[in-house]
């Protein structure tokens, strides 16, 4: 049978799929390292990392041996008996993160959703919180997933539109602004969940301190400090988790995508036992959370960040990278931000067809925000392969596009 075309593969999918996405016309048969290829042979440099669920690259060689090992053995057991995987996992990850416990989940909205369940049942029973009462604080242009619950506190009016009645329970503030916080809280206040750094908001940086300020004034309200590190988390940022960025440990995280090296769907909600210790047997679960094959995954995941240093990589790299986009001169360029390898290039226009041109040249990026151009590459992408496509980059950044309409995530 002949190869289908990219053309044929795109009419199949647009014939089926439902249209809630809308991603470049590039379909991807390959990968390996930072570097992936199309059904026609071409190859680009992926910039996006599966909105950093690849840090560790495309089909790591101990990931993947990992899981053919895994294959073999067992991939599934439910949580309604123990499996010789997930213990050693979890050890792992409360050693890393330097939580007493973890609730192994599948995807990042379900580690958020384990995470205010876990909120709010610490207000009740050992903060005292009145039954139905709890308050969540969220922050403007966040984004924390895509649950019915979870797009209550957006303030991307698309992702509720259509979709109501909405959860109530939440308190949104400005993000980056602590005494907007410390002015939200009441006594009726839980949690505040945020993101250090917000990706799919526009790679936005809080002000220098900010997460310090925020530590200090959770402790003195007895509010849970919870960092959604699940896109600036496990290297990302050049720090295991960007909290560390200024030393401040919070009560929980949530942390997913790199945490299985974009092999399969492994999330965590990490805490200590005061606020892991409110779930009994039957509170809350999940059939494949913990499963032996994501488990065992997760583990070589893990050692591969610790064991090739890719946070430290990450902060080298991403200095450097971020320091030659800056050179680039380009009326089209508003800011270029990041920490690590999270590094966003805002524009004066909207960034789709950037990417379409940057595609074209054989790298591939995503907008977010309608105007940031998203550069998230592999953390172990060889400094080379960054050099080489600063020479298709300075030559897009330069171009000027007439306006189109925004795309969607």
């Amino acid at each position: 049978m002949p190869k289908k075309t990219t053309a044929q593969y795109l009419d199949e999918v647009n014939a089926v799929s439902a249209k809630n996405y809308k991603p470049l016309p590039v379909v991807i048969e390959k990968g390996q390292g930072a570097w992936v290829w199309d059904v026609e042979g071409k190859k680009y440099l992926d910039c996006l990392s599966a909105y950093s669920a690849l840090n560790q690259g495309h089909n790591h060689p101990r990931l993947v041996a990992a899981a053919k090992a895994q294959l073999d053995r067992v991939t599934l057991t439910s949580r309604a008996f123990h499996n010789d995987q997930m213990g050693p996992f979890l050890a792992q990850l409360t050693a890393l993160t330097g939580f007493k416990r973890a609730l192994p989940m599948n995807t990042g909205a379900e580690a958020v959703e384990t995470a205010i369940k876990a909120a709010r049942k610490w207000g009740y029973k050992i903060k005292g919180v009145a039954a139905d009462k709890a308050e969540i604080i969220v922050c403007e242009g966040n984004f924390h997933g895509r649950t019915t619950t979870i797009i209550s506190f957006s303030t991307e009016a698309q992702y509720q539109d259509g979709f109501g009645p909405l959860t109530p329970g939440f308190k949104i503030i400005k993000y980056g602004d602590a005494a907007a916080l410390e002015k939200a809280i009441t006594p009726n206040t839980v949690a505040f969940l945020v993101e250090p750094i917000q990706g799919e908001g526009g790679v936005l940086l809080p002000p220098a301190g900010y997460l310090r300020r925020v530590r200090e004034i959770c402790t003195k309200n007895r509010v849970l400090f919870i960092a959604d590190e699940i896109q600036t988390g496990l290297g990302r940022t050049g720090k295991m988790f960007a909290c560390e960025w200024e030393g401040v440990r919070p009560d929980a995280m949530t942390l997913g995508k790199a945490l299985s090296g974009g092999l399969y769907p492994v999330s965590a909600f990490v805490a200590d036992e005061e606020v892991m210790g409110v779930f009994n047997p039957g509170d809350h679960g999940s059939t494949f959370g913990g499963n032996p094959l994501g488990a065992a995954i997760g583990r070589a995941a893990l050692s591969v960040l610790v064991d090739e240093k890719l946070a430290a990589r990450a902060h080298e790299l991403g200095e450097w990278f971020m320091g030659e986009l800056r050179k680039i001169e380009s009326p089209s360029i508003k800011d270029v931000r990041g920490k690590g390898l999270l590094i966003g290039v805002e524009l004066t226009s909207p960034a789709r067809p950037y990417c379409e041109a940057l595609a074209d040249r054989g790298i591939l990026c995503k907008e977010t925000h309608d105007l940031v151009v998203r550069f998230a590459p592999p953390l172990n992408v060889e400094k080379k392969d960054l050099e080489w496509a600063l020479g298709p980059i300075g030559e897009v950044l330069q171009m000027s596009f007439e306006p189109v309409g925004a795309a969607a995530h």
